[in-house]
């Protein structure tokens, strides 16, 4: 059986929503819109693409590390996201750029490279995000 995840967002005003995640102790988040369109009170969509990526190929190189008894000294992670008009004229993440610094003591040196070859393999975000994730809308009114 699959892990699921429920997330839930209530609109607010404009172009802004609260999201609800299904954890407790995990606070809200407000997203929005950038200006002109929104308010750019909080991430858009794009923003949260790319910090989910970003986070989960982190999280798996450091459960990697971890496992590898590797001492992490640094780590950073930027992700850039490319857009481009489709067929349709329609804007659409076509790209996406990953770049990890990471700092460990000299002597764990040798362990990091098998890590550094499998990593990517774990995160169940950026491989999801590379096959084309399935999608089901169903929109109705309500009752």
């Amino acid at each position: 059986m699959s892990e699921g995840v429920v997330t839930r967002l209530k609109y607010l005003k404009g172009y802004k929503s609260v999201v609800q995640f299904d954890l407790e102790g995990i606070p809200n988040l407000l997203v929005d819109e950038p200006q002109p369109v929104g308010e750019g009170e909080g991430p858009n969509p794009t923003r949260l693409l790319s910090a989910a990526i970003g986070h989960c190929l982190t999280s798996s190189l450091v459960f990697c590390l971890n496992k590898a008894r590797v001492k992490i000294k640094g780590l950073e992670t930027t992700v850039t996201l490319s857009t481009a008009r489709n067929e349709e004229n329609r804007f659409r993440v076509n790209r996406t750029d990953v770049e990890i610094s990471l700092d460990v003591a000299e002597e764990d040196q040798e362990r990091v490279s098998r890590c550094l070859e499998v990593f990517e393999n774990y995160c169940t975000v950026s491989a999801s995000v590379r096959k084309g994730i399935e999608i089901n809308v169903n929109a109705k009114m309500k009752s």
